[in-house]
């Protein structure tokens, strides 16, 4: 069997997204290094936000190398909301309204009920939700102006499985689901799009690092229709379609991305 060299190769072309503006938090690794990487190979104007400089680093000469599009990164703690509208607001006042968003970045470090006091739960709530709402808030009158844009919130099926490793955290990503039927409801008229896409598992770094046991990952395949592990690109690519204008019609809705274990 041959080798392939890279994780996916590009089977459609969005032409609507060459040149559009597209804004990823948490960009630099994981899912989301996999959504950056797939929207400078369609030749978007790509801005991310990280503070994991290391890896960061390692997909800019990824995509250098591949020869896509050259993002933008800017460093940004995600906890620092006046930071990020900063950000956002520049990139609009510089070059134009953004014309997606994809709220990506996220914190699923397991814990236990006993283990959550007040400060722990804050965090993890800004840490996996608060900014998802300050972001598509920075952007909205932007969108508005042109009368479109795309919100894509990274949400998660254990809250759907209630896995019980990590309850506020899936508490959060729960919310994002609340979060994104209100935005789609109240902006809708604008033809503002907002949907969320539902990862289940996923075989990034992190994951095969820190929980993707052979143990875990036989209970993973046991339990899917799929009999095969997920990976980023999968994701990416139902957010490519959900950025682009061939879902036109797609709002306020979930998008599960799970191989069929819920």
């Amino acid at each position: 069997m041959l080798k392939q060299k890279r994780e996916y190769s590009m089977k459609v072309k969005y032409s609507d997204l060459k040149n559009k503006r597209i804004f990823i938090t948490g960009g630099g690794s994981g899912i989301g290094a996999s959504i950056v990487e797939h929207f400078c190979e369609q030749g978007s104007e790509v801005y991310f936000v990280d503070i994991n400089l290391k890896e960061t680093k390692k997909l800019l000469n990824k995509i250098k190398k591949n020869k896509f599009k050259t993002p933008t990164f800017i460093e940004c703690n995600l906890l620092d909301i006046n930071k990020l509208e900063k950000i956002i607001k520049k990139i609009i006042s510089t070059n134009g309204p953004i014309n997606a968003l994809i709220n990506n970045a996220a914190n699923d470090d397991r814990h236990t009920t006993e283990q959550v006091d007040e400060k722990y739960w804050q965090n993890r709530m800004d840490v996996n939700l608060k900014h998802y709402f300050f972001a598509a808030k920075a952007v909205i009158n932007g969108m508005k102006k042109i009368k479109s844009g795309s919100i894509v919130n990274l949400s998660s099926v254990s809250w759907m499985l209630g896995e019980g490793d990590k309850v506020v955290y899936e508490t959060a990503k729960s919310a994002v689901v609340g979060l994104t039927r209100s935005f789609a409801q109240e902006y809708g008229k604008y033809n503002i799009r907002t949907n969320s896409v539902v990862p289940g598992s996923i075989a990034t770094e992190r994951q095969i690092k820190h929980w993707l046991t052979p143990k875990y990952k036989k209970l993973i395949l046991d339990s899917q229709a799929l009999k095969r592990q997920l990976k980023p690109n999968d994701v990416a690519q139902l957010v490519l379609f959900l950025a682009s204008d061939q879902s036109s019609g797609c709002t306020k809705q979930s998008f599960i991305v799970d191989g069929g274990i819920t």
